[in-house]
């Protein structure tokens, strides 16, 4: 099969780190943006989700936990509506 050039310009950093990883994995970056290529052709979409607000692991948790909350409001424990009383109870 014919090669090709293809001049990629990129972070130093961002390149020494892929460097890096894809020399961990047994292969260089030229045959890693192959892969790359090769996997969008093969599947006709970028290989992996791209978006904006993804929540990191912390936040899916926390998010998970409000919607256990609201499925199971006793599963909270004791609930207060006057916070004179929460505090009352809490220092005595």
């Amino acid at each position: 099969m014919a090669q090709t050039d293809l001049l990629v310009q990129m972070d130093e950093e961002l390149k020494a780190s892929g460097e890096e990883l894809f020399d961990s994995l047994g292969m260089n970056l030229s045959t890693a943006i192959s892969v790359f290529v090769s996997q969008s052709v093969r599947l006709g979409k970028i290989p992996f989700e791209i978006s904006l607000n993804m929540p990191n692991a912390e936040t899916l948790e926390a998010m998970e936990e409000v919607e256990q909350w609201e499925k199971n409001p006793e599963s909270i424990g004791k609930t207060y509506t006057d916070i004179g009383e929460m505090f009352k109870e809490l220092l005595s």
